[in-house]
């Protein structure tokens, strides 16, 4: 139907009669003379249309915004002066000759173009005509670019693309599943994956030794900005390698993927263990372009009689830390007080300060903060030194737990890093390793840090002596504060895989019940295996550079996990629901209200 795509026209094909097919993104009519702004996924492509072509004159004069339309015509240069250098076809025209009007069109609900400033609600309704929209047409092309990138690097590797089932059964992986009621199993349920992980697992028991998947994956959680209930992961597992050959391997294929799809050149990435990533930032994936870092002043305040430092000095799971902000002397006291509040949001009770204004003055000339006289002169200028700090300087205290501490100054970095522009350079990759074992779940006992198939460093018997100091053979790839991929090398032995669910409180008759068919596979000569898992949505959010994933997916959810266009989810009929064995249990107030 169509000779060329509107955007692929330029100034070789002047003089060629071509047929495009599209949607009008804009008409105007200048003295008589129609311009119809023709546009596909490729781009956009103005059509002249003058009286002498009577008939498609006529039909232009009808069409309006989003009307889909066949126009055949002659490609000619665009008179002297009128030439558009911010248009990919701004070299050119078409004079058409014929057109065809394919399909009319209500107006839309909102324009699509880049200047289009309409609520999220609204554009996920319509989710069909915000995806015609020039931006979000480039997203999805470049994800598949990046999806057919990285296919052709594994591929290349030696991977093999392999499917593992939808359909599976519960397993805890640290988030809710979605459950999927059986009807020829009465009382039973499947579940959505969470991810493909024992399955691939068992790919490589099977002596697939080179496995990777386009994986969708369902989370019943919460929901952020980087978060959604169903996802795509870049699922890859290996048998025979190392963490140390696992890691170069998927670090090519992210230093290819950038190189070729936007020419930028990573250098290798630097290895950060996960203590010093908490130590020095607060976190585990440290956004590195920000040279802010944390540094640790508890044993300056032992000996001091100000409890809201003295007590977290004094505690072995508590933590006082400094954090220095270069220039920050000019925060005003409602910037201060709003930063307060930030913090407050991951727990900290507080904000403490000390502006540096004149530190050749001393204490009480030269320092401005409500803590100093708590702190006394020595113990503040001790402080200042050791965080070597310059006039025009702030420094920010906190002080309680060591994970609150932790994450509220992490998080405040990383915060000042953006209101200030305190950016070094454009992208900053690392890898973060040596991750802890196990973490407290909050009640006494001990939860994966990962997940329960993850190897430890060290072997099954200090490992059952003394959990909560094992670590890990797990790795996490981070990009400008983002996880991209976290993965680890897994436990192949079942002797190792029983202590790691003892440890976990996972008894025998649950080990069976739940994960008695990867014990047997581990039985029958499972290989040295490892893999990791990247992020497809947060990989093309952060190339793009959206403000969420829901950017970069085509049919996203919303915030609250439901569907603006399709209005999922959705009731069932009754005879469904009986079928399943299903009753709904509903709250009689509810009930009552209506």
């Amino acid at each position: 139907m169509r000779s060329h795509y509107c955007g692929d026209l330029n100034a070789s094909h002047e003089g060629q009669e071509v047929t495009l097919c599209g949607w009008v993104h804009r008409r105007r009519d200048h003295g008589g003379v129609i311009f119809l702004d023709l546009r596909d996924r490729e781009g956009i492509a103005q059509v002249v249309f003058d009286p002498d072509t009577v008939d498609a004159f006529a039909l232009a004069d009808r069409a309006r915004s989003e009307f889909v339309l066949k126009v055949t015509g002659k490609v000619r240069l665009r008179p002297e002066g009128t030439v558009n250098p911010n248009m990919k076809t701004g070299e050119i025209e078409v004079l058409g000759k014929d057109l065809e009007i394919l399909n009319s069109a209500l107006t839309p609900p909102f324009q699509l173009d880049e200047y289009t400033d309409v609520g999220e609600d609204i554009r996920l309704k319509y989710r069909y005509v915000d995806l015609r929209r020039p931006d979000m047409q480039q997203k999805l092309i470049f994800r598949s670019r990046v999806t057919s990138a990285i296919r052709n690097y594994l591929d290349s590797n030696g991977f093999l693309d392999i499917e593992t089932p939808i359909l599976t059964r519960a397993t805890p992986e640290g988030a809710r599943d979605y459950l999927v009621p059986s009807r020829t199993h009465q009382g039973s349920f499947f579940a959505l994956p969470q991810s493909p992980q024992l399955f691939k697992q068992l790919l490589m028991v099977s002596g697939f030794d080179r496995y990777y998947q386009v994986a969708k994956c369902f989370r019943d959680e919460d929901l952020r900005a980087d978060r959604q209930p169903e996802f795509t992961q870049i699922d890859i597992e290996t048998s025979f390698l190392g963490e140390e050959e696992i890691m170069g391997l998927t670090e090519g294929m992210v230093r290819k993927l950038f190189g070729d799809l936007m020419n930028v050149e990573f250098d290798a990435f630097p290895r950060m263990t996960y203590a010093d990533a908490i130590r020095r930032f607060g976190s585990d994936k440290p956004d590195l372009r920000i040279p802010l870092e944390l540094v640790d002043i508890a044993d300056l305040m032992e000996a001091i009689d100000f409890k809201v430092f003295k007590g977290p000095a004094s505690d072995p799971k508590g933590r006082v830390t400094a954090l220095k902000v270069p220039g920050g002397a000019t925060l005003s006291r409602k910037q201060i007080d709003e930063y307060t509040k930030y913090v407050g949001i991951y727990g900290a009770k507080g904000l403490a300060w000390i502006k540096v204004n004149a530190i050749e003055k001393g204490v009480e000339e030269g320092l401005q903060s409500p803590i100093i006289k708590f702190l006394g002169d020595d113990v503040t200028m001790q402080i200042m030194e050791r965080l070597d700090a310059q006039n025009g300087d702030i420094v920010f205290f906190g002080a309680d737990k060591a994970t609150v501490v932790s994450e509220a100054l992490g998080a405040l970095r990383c915060k000042l890093g953006e209101d200030l522009n305190l950016y070094t350079c454009e992208w900053a990759p690392l890898w973060v390793v040596d991750f802890p074992m196990f973490e407290e779940d909050g009640k006494g006992g001990l939860t994966a840090l990962h997940h329960p198939f993850t190897a430890p460093s060290c072997t099954p018997e200090e490992l059952e002596a003394t959990p909560a100091d094992a670590l890990s053979r797990a790795y996490d790839m981070v990009l400008n504060g983002v996880e991209l991929g976290g993965g680890s090398v897994r436990i192949h032995n079942e002797a190792m895989q029983h202590v790691v669910f003892r440890v976990l409180g996972i008894g025998e008759e649950e080990q069976r019940e739940k994960f008695g068919f990867l014990l047997d596979a581990l039985k029958f000569g499972a290989p040295p295996h490892g893999g990791l898992a990247f992020g497809l949505d947060r990989l093309v959010m952060l190339m793009t550079g959206a403000d969420s994933i829901r950017e970069v997916i085509a049919f996203p959810k919303t915030q609250s996990a439901a569907c603006q266009m399709t209005q999922a989810p959705g009731t069932v009929e009754e005879q469904q629901l009986r079928d399943l064995n299903i009753r709904i249990r509903r709250d009689p107030a509810s009930a009552t209200s209506h």
